[in-house]
């Protein structure tokens, strides 16, 4: 960090404060108090040429909810990039992937840090004013929405930051630009506050966990300077916190279900079946109405009226507070979890593949009551997913969506398209598999992977990355490697903490640690963990990511009983792929005038062609013998014609001096009146009509690459008489065009 520059001015408002600074080799420049001064907090961040505006606004009044309704909303703006928005509308609508995964990224680090109970709507929005396709702009993103947090007096227990660390060679770089990123082998972004990692989010190339331990590290040196930043301006900026009404539950029905409920909690809680145990603890409501007639206590009415309020938050809050702590006291205090098992210990594993006779591949994956069904579809490299976006990339050839159906929970729910979860959920699948596949030149194909959560008690991200393994091999894709998933997580008991393997449900909801680690046998190709608390320390990640291995290695050792490697053979209904490289000056050659003869190579073969600038050439059909055909018929365009060779031609012009022949797709050549027989032919028409088949035999091409042609069956009988009756000679041939250079046409030699 180098120089700083401030300027303060009086405004209406607030002050105005600007600070510059040298980070990782570009500059950082924030300004607060400036822009959007109506909003509680603003700031706007550059770094190089890439600029976001963050805002955050709290709302007067808590809403009647028993959750927090933070909202981080995430706008690209295309004109920060100097694009135009796709479609008709010219204007941007529903948020891209990329912009919901930063709204995320964002979103999980602040949420733990505001008070349990706050009730009133906060809403950042970060807007991405300048993108100068060099620098990402989901750090600085981050940056604005915590040090717009940080000044609004909005109760928060920030300021955090955020970093990118890639691994380049044996060197870990601080924020890389795109560029950096194509030869990074781990891409890590950690986010935190000044002593604790928050979250972290990563793809890798089978990196080792020292390795990224080792990146974590350098991150957080790297996030304390940035939160020193926030602090200078907060303690100069900052507003007055703002006083709320946290939402607690009412303290003589917390005192009377903790003394009358605990032991029927205990019970509940040791259910095995989630849906049993789920209405076991539902029936506790009735059984606390019950007890409560019952007993004759101050307050009793009171209670009562509390108890039977549907809308009222007082009971679920309390049974929340009581379940957490029967949990607590069940794994650490007796080593016992809800369903049996002992910290390290992974679910019941079960999988199918081929499940969808139509389908170009399927797999199906159960982890105890957590099950996924993935399909695969393959298709040419054209119909990948084209993006529109902020990004330097305009298209991608590998997809995974992730659908959350509510009946894999027992619910019922509307169902609308996928949200921000199910967003999510597919890329951190797309990112865990990604290393595996087979470069584009190996195996030409887009890929679409759907995964359908049919059930889930926990860890369904995860299911689904065993589920796409297991389905690309059913679908005949050379992996290198299967990958699987596996999620821990980590209770809390005071001092003490135990990590768990194979978190369910209630372990996640109630637990402190969600973290989730893909990869194969030979390392790590995808993480993401969140924190509920303040904050996890290097003793714990170093175990939990132990744990993380060896449930990683039991289950792809499982799933190898199930599909051990790619099938040899495509499915019979996925395309056949065939590829072709020509000389990109023979593009034209292919496509001829409008289209013409790709259009006529496709419809008499029904197959697909994509033609890519650099001559590649990719023909899709589930025929394999027009698949071929089609290949052949485009060798023999690009083919380069040779005197001699002989061709099955047709005729597709006539005139008074010859016909023209088309004798190879898109190349045709002229053959003379006086070669179309042995004797004298007085008109062209005499021997030959349009469209009529006809062999051919290349006799001369000329300087200009006009080709002239003979029939082979009149020069053999020609051959044949003696010479003085040969009425050709051994005279010049014709020039192709039909121009004579000294005689009409039709005339003699």
């Amino acid at each position: 960090m180098e120089t700083t520059k401030e300027k303060e001015e009086k405004g209406t408002n607030t002050e105005k404060m600007v600070i510059e600074r040298d980070f990782e080799g570009r500059k950082l420049k924030i300004e607060v108090g400036e822009m959007a001064k109506q909003a509680n907090g603003s700031a706007l961040v550059q770094y190089g040429e890439t600029v976001v505006l963050a805002t955050a606004t709290c709302s007067k009044r808590e809403r009647d909810m028993n959750f927090f309704p933070l909202f981080v909303d995430y706008e690209e703006k295309m004109y920060a990039a100097g694009k135009m928005p796709g479609g008709f509308i010219k204007r941007e609508g529903r948020p891209s992937e990329k912009a919901i995964l930063c709204a995320r990224l964002i979103d999980r680090p602040i949420r733990p840090l505001f008070p349990d109970g706050m009730r009133n709507e906060v809403q950042v929005v970060c807007v991405v004013l300048s993108a100068d396709q060099e620098n990402d702009h989901d750090m600085p993103a981050m940056l604005a929405a915590s040090i717009a947090l940080s000044i609004s007096g909005i109760p928060f227990d920030g300021p955090i930051a955020g970093v990118r660390v890639a691994l380049i060679g044996d060197e870990y770089v601080i924020n890389p630009t795109f560029q950096q990123l194509v030869d990074a082998k781990l891409s890590l972004i950690i986010a935190g506050t000044r002593e604790n990692v928050m979250m972290i989010e990563a793809s890798a190339s089978e990196v080792g966990e020292e390795e990224v331990l080792k990146a974590i590290e350098v991150g957080q040196e790297k996030i304390k300077e940035i939160v020193d930043i926030i602090l200078e301006i907060k303690e100069k900026l900052g507003k007055p916190t703002i006083k709320v009404n946290l939402l607690k539950a009412d303290p003589e029905l917390e005192k009377f279900m903790i003394e009358k409920l605990q032991d029927k909690v205990a019970v509940a809680m040791r259910t095995i079946d989630k849906q049993e145990r789920n209405e076991a603890i539902d029936r506790l409501k009735d059984d606390a109405i019950e007890i409560l007639e019952g007993t004759e206590i101050e307050d009793k009415d009171r209670l009562l009226e509390i108890l039977k309020d549907e809308k009222s938050k007082h009971f679920g809050i309390t049974m929340t507070k009581m379940e957490e702590i029967e949990l607590q006291k069940m794994i650490v205090d007796e080593n016992i979890r809800p369903d049996g098992r002992n910290s390290k210990e992974v679910r019941h594993i079960s999988s199918r593949v081929s499940l969808l006779p139509r389908t170009h591949g399927s797999g199906l994956f159960t982890r105890g009551q957590t099950q996924v069904l993935t399909s695969v579809t393959l298709a040419p490299l054209s119909e990948g997913q084209t993006l529109d976006g902020l990004g330097i990339e305009d298209s991608k050839k590998y997809i995974h969506q992730y659908n959350f159906p509510p009946f894999s929970v027992g619910e019922t729910k509307m169902m609308r398209g996928p949200g921000r979860r199910e967003i999510g959920h597919g890329s951190l699948a797309e990112r865990a598999l990604l290393p595996m596949l087979p470069d584009e030149d190996e195996f030409p194909y887009a890929m679409r992977l759907v995964s359908e959560v049919l059930e889930s008690n926990g860890s369904s991200s995860m299911a689904s990355v065993c589920a796409s393994s297991l389905a690309l091999m059913d679908a005949g894709v050379p992996l290198k490697r299967p990958v699987a998933g596996i999620a821990n997580g980590f209770i809390m008991k005071g001092e003490n903490s135990v990590i768990l393997t194979d978190i369910q449900g209630m372990e996640d909801h109630y637990g402190k640690m969600d973290f989730k680690v893909a990869g194969t046998t030979q390392g790590i190709t995808a993480l993401q963990m969140d924190i509920k608390v303040h904050g996890i320390n290097r003793e714990l990640l170093e175990k939990s990511l132990q744990q993380a291995k060896e449930a990683r290695l039991f289950i792809l050792d499982k799933m190898k009983e199930t599909i051990s490697e790619p099938r040899a053979e495509l499915s019979p209904y996925a395309p056949r792929i065939f590829t072709m490289m020509i000389d990109p000056d023979k593009i034209r050659l292919v496509i001829g005038p409008g289209g013409k003869i790709v259009n006529k190579i496709i419809e008499e073969t029904g197959v697909k062609i994509d033609i890519e600038n650099d001559g590649s050439i990719y023909i899709a059909s589930t025929d394999q013998e027009m698949g071929e055909r089609a290949r052949a018929m485009i060798q023999e365009i690009i083919r380069e014609p040779e005197v001699g060779e002989i061709y099955q031609g047709k005729v597709v012009r006539i005139t008074d001096f010859g016909a023209f022949i088309e004798f190879l797709p898109g190349k045709d050549g002229m053959i003379h009146i006086s070669d179309l027989a042995v004797g004298r032919v007085n008109s062209v028409k005499d021997v030959l009509n349009f469209g009529d088949a006809i062999t051919v035999q290349i006799a001369e091409i000329d300087s200009l690459g006009r080709i002239n042609l003979k029939k082979p069956e009149v020069e053999k009988q020609r051959a044949l008489l003696p010479k003085s009756d040969n009425p050709r000679g051994d005279s010049s041939r014709r020039n192709y065009r039909g121009k004579p250079p000294s005689r009409g046409p039709g005339r003699g030699r």
